[in-house]
């Protein structure tokens, strides 16, 4: 019995270069989006959750639409957010954007990825296959949390646009990362958001 959750981040967002905070799928979001359901077009999924921001939502709707039996709900637990502040331990190129983080934000950030973790990150009584589509930073925490990581050491932990990250959880067991940051199913000129210059 084993608790099987996939985590994707939402395709590449038009304008996101231009400081858009959310908006609808790039053309290239869009193709992302296609291969990722392709990809997982064999996994009999119990639920499929996304974060309500545009990008995702709309990553979670062109699924649903190669994969009819998906039925996307939205949780607020899934918003992209920053989940701890700086730490000396993180590079000090990181400090520039935290610094645009107010405490406000981080705390509301914390709060939602202590939520996350009891809501999600749990064993099953039975196989389940979870799909989770969401944000960089989240799917950062979740791969930290899996691994017993340090708080700190989820920056720098980088999901592509509709990259595959699998955790599998069973009873009485340490939590098994199957797969990290899979880009298999995407061709090289749609293998976005692994260079980005900041932490996000």
């Amino acid at each position: 019995m084993a608790h099987n959750l996939y985590l994707v981040r939402h395709g590449e967002q038009l304008d996101a270069e231009h400081g858009v905070v959310d908006g609808p799928l790039s053309p290239r979001g869009v193709r992302q989006a296609r291969l990722i359901a392709d990809r997982l077009g064999g996994v009999p999924f119990d639920n499929v959750w996304h974060s309500p921001l545009q990008r995702a939502e709309q990553t979670a709707a062109i699924m649903s639409e190669h994969l009819p039996a998906l039925d996307p709900k939205p949780s607020a637990l899934l918003f992209d957010c920053v989940p701890t502040g700086y730490s000396p331990q993180m590079p000090h190129t990181f400090e520039a954007f935290f610094n645009s983080v107010s405490e406000d934000e981080l705390e509301a950030g914390k709060a939602q990825m202590a939520d996350a973790v009891s809501e999600f990150l749990t064993p099953a009584r039975e196989t389940t296959h979870d799909l989770l589509i969401t944000h960089n930073f989240v799917i950062g925490w979740f791969v930290r949390e899996a691994v017993s990581a340090p708080d700190w050491r989820w920056a720098g932990i980088n999901q592509a646009h509709c990259g595959l990250t699998i955790i599998r959880f069973k009873a009485g067991r340490i939590p098994e990362l199957v797969s990290h940051n899979d880009l298999g199913h995407l061709p090289v000129e749609l293998r976005t958001g692994v260079n980005d210059p900041q932490p996000y």
